[in-house]
């Protein structure tokens, strides 16, 4: 496996692109200098996981049409089961320092910016930078993909949004990873299509779970959600177990 994954594997890419129904959105431009605003996306503008391979665009939207629902089948259907290895010897700093800038192979990288921001300025709506920066946002209005609230964002208060790892990390290196390289380990950390801000209570009580074991308490984003955790599982060529694969197929109707 080669240790460059900034492309979609094709075959996943060939089921994205067979998808009837797709909606998207373009993410807001920063400004520079001091404390200006930068457009973000509007509510209900997020991007269809089917027509964001990369996750560079904001949100995660619902899926609706039976064409989107079918087409979200096939990507999960795609992927490979195994039993959920040990954790033994998992610790964070296995996938490099958090929101590390310079993790090569990923959107967003080496911009000058830490992964952290660049998903906060990706997401939020009415973003502010603190001043002197175009990097380091301040304050911010993020709709939730998992809870469908609206959270209005302080940097003061931090952890009340967090940046969820659609695929935790823990899970990868029970699944795998922790028999990769370190770079390709911070790839995985750092990608964008593993990454989305979401509300902070939510996070947490997800943990390093599987869709077997946890689903985001909105409904309706579940079969997303389920293509995201599977767009990232393809792309990184782990598998799941046999139980988050059937459970994502049935959010998806399958």
């Amino acid at each position: 496996m080669p240790d460059s994954l900034c492309k979609t594997r094709p075959a996943l890419h060939a089921v994205v692109l067979s998808a009837a129904v797709l909606v998207g959105c373009v993410p807001g431009a920063g400004t520079s200098g001091g404390a200006e605003s930068a457009p973000g996306p509007q509510a209900g503008r997020a991007a269809v996981p089917l027509d964001n391979p990369d996750g560079t665009k904001p949100g995660l939207a619902p899926l609706t049409s039976d064409a989107e629902r079918a087409a979200a089948r096939r990507v999960v259907e795609g992927l490979t089961v195994k039993g959920r290895g040990p954790r033994t010897g998992y610790d964070r700093d296995e996938f490099g320092y958090a929101w590390m800038d310079t993790a090569d192979g990923v959107p967003l990288a080496r911009n000058g910016c830490d992964t952290r921001n660049d998903l906060l300025k990706l997401h939020g709506q009415n973003v502010r930078f603190r001043a002197g920066s175009d990097c380091v946002v301040v304050s911010m209005t993020l709709h939730d993909p998992y809870t469908g609230k609206t959270v209005e964002w302080r940097k003061q208060d931090a952890a009340e949004v967090q940046i969820d790892h659609v695929v935790p990390l823990s899970y990868s290196w029970q699944m795998g990873s922790s028999r990769w390289p370190e770079s390709r380990r911070r790839q995985f950390a750092n990608d964008a299509l593993n990454l989305l801000p979401v509300e902070g209570r939510a996070n947490s009580a997800k943990g390093d779970s599987g869709p077997a074991s946890w689903l985001p308490p909105d409904r309706g984003v579940r079969c997303a959600y389920a293509v995201r955790f599977a767009q990232v599982a393809l792309k990184y060529e782990l598998p799941v177990t046999t139980a988050d694969k059937r459970m994502m197929l049935r959010q998806c109707g399958g």
